[in-house]
């Protein structure tokens, strides 16, 4: 990695896992202002030309459903040092929003989401690449909780989405993605021991471009 090049770090893991407070920790350790998120599920295709019924029938949960394109083009202006336009995913349309967040360059760029270390065009743009792994039962409970509470779905349409492509997608494409991984972080945000591993990691970095 080139002096004060950006810490690009993946972090994947299946839905429920644990990422986002996985996060959460890397964002306190580095400090307020220095660390960007770019969430996968930020970048879902578009389906505006689908009517609600076939956009609810859409796998969402397989490499295809991400524009992979724009967001390896997003991890780059930003490591560039360029602001980015992120888009914003409409979970209750499912459809991309019209709105989108700006994000400016940080010295930490987290790029997160279920098959970030599927994609080879986003593994080779990393610099660390952390999977975060649960309980199969743990993810869907918290999953559960999630989309009832943030994403206003029944919980009949998250038990069957569930079945029909979360569970055989995460086998499938998700759990291989640990072969590419240089640190496991096992039951997410409950393994102390590997949080403060990855946030002296963090911290040093932000150390180091300060000069530290």
């Amino acid at each position: 990695m080139e002096p004060n090049a950006p810490l690009v770090i993946g972090l994947a893991g299946g839905t429920g896992s644990g990422k986002t407070t996985v996060a959460q920790v890397l964002v306190q350790a580095a400090g307020a202002g220095n660390v960007t998120v770019l969430p996968q599920d930020a970048y879902y295709r578009a389906r505006s030309e689908l009517d609600a019924a076939a956009r609810r029938s859409v796998n969402y949960d397989e490499p295809t459903a991400f524009d992979t394109s724009l967001l390896a083009d997003h991890v780059d202006r930003l490591v560039r040092g360029e602001s980015v336009e992120r888009p914003v995913y409409d979970f209750v349309r499912d459809d991309r929003a019209a709105r989108t967040v700006l994000l400016r360059p940080t010295p930490v760029l987290v790029v997160e989401g279920i098959l970030v270390l599927h994609e080879p065009e986003l593994r080779r743009r990393m610099t660390l690449k952390v999977f975060v792994d649960a309980p199969p039962d743990e993810r869907f409970i918290r999953r559960l909780e999630r989309d009832l509470r943030e994403r206003g779905r029944p919980a009949d349409s998250v038990i069957e989405q569930y079945r029909r492509t979360v569970r055989p997608m995460h086998d499938l494409f998700v759990e291989p993605t640990k072969q590419h991984a240089d640190l496991i972080v096992p039951e997410g945000g409950r393994n102390r021991v590997a949080l403060d591993v990855l946030a002296s990691y963090v911290s040093h970095h932000i150390a180091s471009r300060n000069g530290g």
